[in-house]
């Protein structure tokens, strides 16, 4: 090794150890937070959807081997939250149906074509909100209108409020929900390799909304 070659890997050994020896000086910032899952602390307006913040999946039956999982990438949606709380309140949301991803490339581009979702001719599913039942603190039962391939049908959510806080990041206000429904994709006009892979879909949906600001 040249003298020139010694120094310059000197030079990298002493600067590695300057910024380990500078990262172990540093105290480590802890972020706490906490959210309230009290109602009538929430701002009344509209919410968004927090798209790097939101899952949506669907489960079903593979041969009775295993539920079989795919999640949509691409959703908006709105939550307009009014005074009362959930009981008042109504939500709308929608999901390109081409962003299906099942982690099998050939089964995304079958289950996108014309014997299922059929996307070139019904590009979006669409979920609005008609009805919330309470049943618990920060829970109930939202049942909706899900259209899937142009068919409209009735579709019940469990939903929980998770809660609501300033993001401590953002700081906008944010509101988080889980939610967790069953229904039959025959009703929908998709019942292609049953009875091979099951007609219930399970969907469950994680989802954060971002409040919009005033007159957005």
């Amino acid at each position: 090794m040249s003298p020139s070659s010694v120094r310059v890997t000197l030079a990298r050994a002493l600067l590695a150890a300057t910024l380990l020896t500078a990262m172990a000086c540093t105290p480590v910032q802890v972020l706490t937070h906490s959210v309230s899952q009290n109602e009538a602390r929430v701002p009344a307006g509209r919410y968004v959807i927090d798209p790097d913040h939101c899952s949506i999946t669907f489960d079903i039956d593979h041969f009775k081997y295993s539920r079989f999982t795919m999640r949509f990438d691409r959703k908006q949606g709105q939550l307009d939250w009014n005074e009362g709380g959930l009981d008042r309140s109504t939500a709308s949301v929608t999901i390109d149906a081409a962003s299906i991803d099942t982690n099998v490339p050939l089964l995304d581009k079958m289950v996108k074509g014309a014997n299922m979702l059929d996307v070139s001719r019904y590009p979006e599913i669409h979920f609005v909100s008609t009805r919330f039942e309470r049943t618990g603190e920060s829970r109930g039962t939202l049942t909706g209108d899900l259209t899937i391939r142009g068919v409209t049908q009735p579709v019940s959510l469990d939903v929980t409020f998770n809660g609501f806080a300033p993001d401590p990041l953002t700081k906008k206000d944010t509101l988080g929900f889980s939610a967790d429904g069953r229904f039959s994709r025959a009703k929908f006009g998709l019942s292609t390799w049953y009875p091979a892979v099951g007609d219930e879909i399970h969907v469950r949906i994680q989802a954060e909304f971002v409040k919009t600001p005033a007159g957005g």
